[in-house]
């Protein structure tokens, strides 16, 4: 039961990196000092999906559902709802290179947006 939770809760870590490197530079926008934590992160969730790497959360999740007797994502809240966002049918190493792009354009046009503003109010 508590690897289960592990598992879940590593699984809720994953979502809630991809939902800040993806996201995150709205909250820079408010909070500048985030971007130190944000910039790594925008770094390394494109250069898992550009390079097409195993990301080292879902490594360690799909060790401790094994640990658990878990042979996959079958039951459960989040396995039902959350899987398909961050594990999604279908992807292709082609589609991996448009969410990379995707990822870093969007970050690009907000840390834009971020220096235009500093530099205007200076």
């Amino acid at each position: 039961m508590l690897l289960r939770l592990a598992a879940d809760a590593v699984l809720l870590l994953h979502l809630l990196f991809i939902a800040f490197a993806l996201l995150g530079g709205l909250l820079v926008l408010r909070w500048h000092w985030l971007a130190w934590l944000h910039l790594p992160a925008v770094i390394w969730a494109v250069t898992v999906e550009a390079l097409q790497l195993v990301c080292p959360l879902t490594i360690v999740e799909n060790d401790l559902r094994h640990a658990a007797g878990q042979a996959g994502y079958r039951t459960g809240f989040i396995e039902h709802y959350l899987l398909p966002i961050i594990y999604p049918a279908g992807l292709t190493p082609a589609i991996q290179l448009w969410l990379a792009a995707f990822v870093l354009s969007l970050n690009l046009l907000i840390y834009g947006l971020l220096l235009w503003r500093w530099r205007y109010n200076r």
